[in-house]
């Protein structure tokens, strides 16, 4: 075990706000294997130090939220990630794609209820054409007025292999259409050691430049972390590591959303079955919010950690709670079970001492900051 680094109070720099190293923070806040150190910081100083980089970066005293509906649009999958209880291998008899007018009526639906945005992602059908998905981005464009956040990095790959076209070209193309942001899907953790275990279809190198070529094709996108699936605490840094170097070379990310693995119904759920406590989860959702000062948004995962998790992580660094999630069918089936309606969001921003403001997917405020709340 080591002590805290010489040469400048580790406290003191994090209430100022300075960038840490990597090897800083692993001899900062390492709890748990070889790294373990003697006096890491407390949940409670990381949250408090979290929150006071949440009060600088948005000091007016917002929380945003946002109504969308995860759509779907197919769980025919040839990858075969042991953490996924959605996906269902081609040929199998629960396999379903969904037809465009099934989606609009979603959209629809989803408007009618206030949305403003649809995230669509779906598992990576070797037969759907790149046609298939410009074709329903211009109809969703020409129909309705809604941001459409869509299509994750593996999605991505997996157009690359059916389509034998580059990454940008792909892009480029799915922008041509109309798709305005795209999703963090699929970032897990960025360790090639634990995405080989997890039978992840990407690894990390393909998911950061597939993120690169999409902020370099003017895609806003978000970035994630899915935790708590047998990784260490030195994993989740190289993950944060990863993508705050991106987020410097090319500014694109305008969110980070940690949450925390579903154990329900997935192969790897028989040898991880027990969820991470939420004082642990806010303990990292903390850190990330610390160590990726260079994006602007940190979201907290309700969904995985109840409506009470959400709200005090709204004191941990998070200065948005999501969505109401009108339809998700990826997480619910592992175990992620929570509900909440727009009315039981803002109760919750507002319990914690905040003002609650809608947003879309690209994190633009949908009202005036001086209109009732």
């Amino acid at each position: 075990m080591s002590d805290l680094p010489e040469g400048g109070n580790i406290r003191d720099r994090l209430a100022r706000g300075e960038r840490l190293s990597l090897e800083e923070w692993r001899s900062t806040v390492l709890t748990e294997g070889e790294g373990r150190i003697s006096d890491p910081l407390s949940t409670s100083e990381l949250c408090q130090y979290a929150d006071g980089v949440r009060e600088r970066l948005h000091p007016e005293g917002l929380v945003s939220y946002v109504i969308d509906r995860n759509i779907n649009y197919s769980n025919v999958c040839t990858c075969v990630c042991n953490f996924c209880a959605f996906y269902r291998p081609p040929g199998h008899e629960e396999g379903y794609v969904l037809g465009y007018d099934e989606i609009f009526e979603k959209v629809e639906e989803t408007l009618e209820l206030g949305g403003s945005g649809i995230l669509m992602q779906g598992g990576l059908h070797p037969d759907l054409p790149l046609d298939w998905y410009t074709g329903l981005m211009r109809e969703l464009k020409a129909r309705f007025e809604v941001h459409l956040h869509c299509f994750s990095p593996p999605e991505i790959l997996g157009l690359q292999e059916v389509t034998g076209l580059s990454y940008r070209d792909i892009l480029v193309a799915l922008k041509d259409s109309g798709l305005d942001s795209i999703p963090g899907g699929g970032g897990e953790i960025l360790v090639d050691e634990i995405r080989r275990k997890r039978r992840t279809k990407c690894d990390s190198q393909e998911w950061l430049d597939i993120m690169e070529i999409a902020h370099e094709v003017g895609f806003p996108t978000t970035a994630t972390m899915m935790f708590a699936m047998g990784e260490t605490e030195g994993h989740r840094l190289e993950h944060l590591e990863k993508i705050r170097q991106l987020q410097d070379r090319t500014g694109g990310f305008v969110s980070f959303i940690p949450w925390t693995f579903q154990p329900d119904g997935t192969p790897l759920g028989r040898l991880i079955p027990d969820r991470l406590p939420v004082d642990d989860y806010l303990r990292w959702l903390a850190i990330s919010r610390l160590y990726l000062d260079n994006i602007p948004n940190v979201q907290v995962s309700w969904l995985t950690q109840g409506i009470e998790g959400g709200r005090r992580g709204l004191h941990a660094g998070a200065n948005d709670i999501g969505s109401i999630m009108i339809e998700e069918n990826v997480i619910s089936p592992a175990g992620a079970k929570h509900r909440a309606d727009e009315r039981l969001l803002r109760d919750t921003i507002e319990a914690a001492g905040f003002r609650p403001i809608k947003r879309n997917a690209a994190y633009r405020w949908l009202q005036s900051v001086t209109s009732d709340q």
